[in-house]
């Protein structure tokens, strides 16, 4: 299920019924994660709010916030200039991007949709939430389900994939290798 951070949920409610910011929010949704272009920034869980604001100009100013999947991600600045031309061809001239950092992005952000496209993709999505999250009895790890063939007779080759938000794995069964979606 996809849980979205308190704060997020209440300004995606808070734009319901104003058509402007609405608007907005598909504009800035439309952004894809460059390392995985399948995926938009909406269903990541990294972007975090759209508003407009009066700068004077004949059309509203955007204002985006995003949070990155981990301090340091090198896709922020790709990101930042998607959302800055994205808004541009929309008709929106004057745009600024803020980073924030906390609260932290975690996987339990990352929408449905997006896990489905994740799989479709052939990226093993994350499985179970974020320890964060949850207190008591310290959870198992399960094993990770091949997207090519939905065995659960998967190995893990390294814990660092092509990106540092996944992992590397390779399944037992049809001997194809897959990048999983760490849980964070």
């Amino acid at each position: 299920m996809f849980v979205s951070d308190p704060e997020t949920a209440e300004r995606r409610n808070a734009a319901k019924g104003n058509t402007a910011q609405e608007k907005a929010w598909a504009v800035a949704a439309t952004v894809c994660d460059p390392e995985i272009p399948v995926l938009s920034i909406a269903d990541l869980g990294i972007l975090r709010d759209v508003q407009l604001y009066d700068d004077g100009g004949m059309v509203p100013a955007v204002q985006v916030t995003i949070t990155p999947t981990y301090s340091g991600c090198p896709a922020m600045d790709a990101i930042r200039d998607d959302l800055t031309a994205a808004f541009n061809r929309a008709g929106y001239p004057s745009v600024r991007v803020e980073l924030v950092l906390s609260p932290a992005w975690t996987t339990d952000w990352m929408s449905e949709d997006g896990r489905a496209k994740l799989e479709q993709y052939g990226i093993a999505p994350p499985s179970g939430h974020s320890a964060v999250r949850h207190t008591g009895p310290v959870r198992l790890a399960l094993a990770v389900k091949c997207p090519q063939c939905s065995s659960l007779n998967t190995k893990e080759l390294t814990r660092f994939g092509s990106t540092s938000c996944k992992a590397l794995y390779v399944c037992q069964d049809c001997k194809e290798p897959f990048d999983y979606f760490k849980v964070l």
